[in-house]
């Protein structure tokens, strides 16, 4: 008998959702011209790579109110589906935000006292309501839950433009007291009994948006690193990991390149964060891999709407997204929304672009008769209509929870891919087919194959000289577990 291989499959057609199938049974390989040569996947366990923090998604204001506006029965569902290792898909990396960001039920900041220089009046006492108390929840599910924490705005009035939205730039008079605020969100949550593991600088710095947004060009991001950020870190006895860029994929070797451009930056960034939504740009994370080895690499953020689509693509574009990442030194990867309801909210920017639609409709006013940010930021969802997030779980209503193509895909790596895992070497044989392969701490190893493909795929592991054959029916995902 040889080695058993353990096997998860989400296949809608066949209505499966991280299922468990019958075990394949590997074989010895047949040496000389009679081996298997065709449809190989191939693993290639004495190569080692980078090593995984884990994966999750964030714990946004409209998380926790969704979560909490459900039954207390539905809320453990919640829980449990997220963060439980062995019943749910095993949440062990996710991300919070500092101050409101769009999924916020309004605009906040810790601080809202204007020119609070000493940070006097500063409290997390709006995120007590609901945001912490879901942070507490989920680490009682697993204790080892790592947080990183990321703002999408300082206060109003660090901003060149007063006001937390419609972008702008931190204030040259309050880069220091924005550093100091960060260590006092640490230490803040601290207190409350959630560590924080790192921050990021600053959400997508490279966009002004209409939702809470900050913008810093190459040089400023780095000063701000280099200059202020650690220095208050250091200060502070802060040991948390700071992670520059969290933005999108395509211009993140540019940024790279001037945080390295300083010796001193290099050393104050523990790594990059990035997201998903200009495509693919794998490449540029060979590249980051190349420009600061051993520095961390990790998908921060990503999300679909709403928008019609077949059930399975979601997920699907999903899962590419983060094989592509992890086969390309990524440490680790965390979805956006965990819980929206079936509106897509709560989402403070949301409502205004609905708010300002319902206005311009009823009384049509001429363009120059707008503010400058209605014609900036709010006149564009009059042309391509207001986008409407979706998370990989839905609140329906009170009572009734849906479960997305995104959950599932999702739950193929951070239930199996465990924390400490370090990818290891494979080849597949079709580009129809896209795998990533890794070794958990426990010495198990976990394959997971995607075929985005209408077509069933043949497919045979090879791993030690032995080969087990199976098929990955069309438009599916699998995870195959073996020691």
């Amino acid at each position: 008998m040889g080695r058993q291989i353990q096997v998860y499959m989400t296949d809608y057609a066949a209505g499966k959702f991280l299922a468990k199938q019958e075990d394949l049974q590997f074989e010895k390989d047949t040496p000389g011209y009679k081996a298997q040569e065709a449809d190989i996947f191939n693993i290639y366990e004495q190569v080692k790579y980078q090593e995984i923090i884990g994966f999750g998604g964030a714990f946004t204001q409209a998380s926790a109110v969704n979560l909490f506006g459900m039954g207390r029965e539905k809320q453990q569902e919640i829980m449990r589906a997220y963060f439980d290792p062995k019943e749910g898909i095993g949440y062990s990396f996710c991300r919070a935000t500092i101050n409101s960001c769009d999924f916020s039920t309004e605009s906040y900041a810790y601080d809202e006292t204007p020119d609070d220089f000493d940070l006097k009046d500063f409290t997390i006492e709006h995120d007590r309501k609901d945001v912490i108390p879901m942070i507490r929840e989920a680490r009682r599910w697993n204790p080892e839950l790592k947080i990183f924490s990321s703002p999408w705005s300082p206060p109003r009035w660090m901003k060149t433009n007063g006001r937390m939205d419609k972008g702008r730039f931190l204030k040259k008079e309050c880069r220091q007291v924005w550093a100091d605020y960060f260590v006092r969100y640490l230490e803040e949550y601290e207190k409350e009994g959630i560590p924080v593991w790192g921050v990021t600088i600053q959400n997508e710095p490279n966009a002004e948006m209409g939702w809470e947004s900050c913008f810093y060009n190459d040089q400023e991001e780095r000063d701000f690193l280099e200059n202020y950020l650690k220095p208050a870190f250091d200060r502070a006895g802060r040991k948390e990991k700071i992670l520059f860029w969290d933005h999108n994929k395509e211009r993140a070797v540019d940024r790279t390149l001037e945080i390295v451009s300083s010796e001193k930056a290099r050393a104050a960034a523990d790594g990059i964060a990035l997201h998903w939504y200009v495509g693919d740009h794998f490449g540029a994370l060979d590249a980051i891999h190349q420009l600061m080895p051993g520095k961390y690499m990790i998908g921060t953020e990503a999300c679909v709407g709403t928008e019609k689509k077949e059930n399975y693509a979601a997920g699907e574009k999903y899962a590419h997204d983060i094989i592509g990442d992890l086969n390309h030194w990524a440490n680790g990867w965390a979805d956006w929304n965990m819980i929206l309801n079936k509106d897509g909210g709560p989402d403070h920017w949301m409502e205004e672009q609905v708010r300002f639609r319902e206005r311009y409709e009823r009384e049509k006013p001429a363009l120059e008769a707008l503010t400058p940010d209605e014609q900036e930021f709010l006149m564009p969802c009059l042309e391509t209509g207001i986008w409407v997030g979706e998370a990989p779980v839905v609140v329906k209503t009170e009572t009734e929870l849906e479960y997305k193509s995104t959950y599932y895909y999702m739950g193929h790596f951070s239930k199996f891919i465990r924390p400490g895992a370090v990818r290891i070497g494979s080849s597949i044989y079709t580009k129809d087919l896209e795998a990533c392969v890794f070794l958990n701490p426990d010495g198990q190893k976990a394959a997971v194959v995607l075929n985005q493909s209408g077509c069933e795929k043949n497919l045979v592991l090879r791993c030690q000289k032995e080969i087990a054959g199976t098929v990955m029916p069309a438009h599916s995902i699998a995870t195959f577990l073996f020691k």
